[in-house]
């Protein structure tokens, strides 16, 4: 049997990529078959026809991949973190006057 030899890192302070996948990506796709591994047990433990269980099992895991892989071209190693945090940078500051700043002191003075 033929060992595979497969490179995950590209070079010294870059992110992890494999396959394609980018730095938490990789984290989203485990997780999510590990999810599909365990919706699957369920099904199948429930009753549910064998085959009924891995049509849908295998239609999720697809979407799935399909989903993670195109976050991971859009977005890269960090973009979905940053778009994430820029909801929570507000768009305009508005001021009514200046009472605002007044009695202010800058941090050089006392």
């Amino acid at each position: 049997m033929a060992n595979s030899v497969y490179k995950i890192n590209k070079g010294v302070n870059k992110a992890i990529e494999f396959k394609g996948l980018k730095a938490q990506y990789i984290w989203y796709l485990g997780g999510g078959l590990v999810l599909a591994l365990l919706l699957f047990a369920i099904l199948y433990l429930a009753g549910v026809n064998s085959y009924i269980c891995i049509v849908l099992v295998a239609g999720l895991t697809i979407f799935l991949f399909m989903h993670v892989y195109k976050l991971s071209n859009k977005y890269g190693e960090h973009g979905m973190m940053k778009k994430i945090a820029s909801r929570g940078i507000p768009k305009v500051v508005k001021s009514s006057g200046r009472s605002v700043f007044k009695g202010r002191r800058s941090s050089g003075r006392n």
